[in-house]
């Protein structure tokens, strides 16, 4: 079992920047890959951005070169620096871990509002 703890969100103007972070709590052998999605309103969960354990990162085509993804393993926690947001990466980011072949572990859940 993996416990997740998820910090930041919130509120923020088109242009402006925030940090979201998720700590894991558990195996590491469950936390190879770790990450963050998100879900708009009526809309389905997507993958923002992942990250192995090796540090290799992949992001969605609609973040890249706004959002950084990054994460320190002796602390088994991922941070997700997003700048120039838009008001269309408004959602519920969810962080997401898992190891190579395990089921995945999610967090409850962290609101962002790009609004001006």
């Amino acid at each position: 079992q993996v416990q997740l703890v998820e910090s930041g969100g919130g509120l923020v103007q088109p242009g402006g920047s925030l940090g979201l972070s998720c700590a894991a709590f558990g195996s590491s052998m469950d936390m190879n890959v770790m990450g963050w999605y998100r879900q708009a309103l009526g809309k389905e969960r997507e993958l923002v951005a992942s990250i192995t354990s090796s540090f290799s990162a992949i992001y969605a085509d609609s973040v890249k070169g706004r959002f950084t993804l990054s994460r320190d393993n002796a602390k088994n926690t991922v941070y997700l620096q997003m700048n120039s947001l838009k008001p269309e990466d408004t959602g519920v980011y969810y962080c997401n871990v898992h190891g190579w072949s395990g089921p995945d572990y999610w967090g409850k859940g962290t609101l962002v509002t790009v609004s001006s």
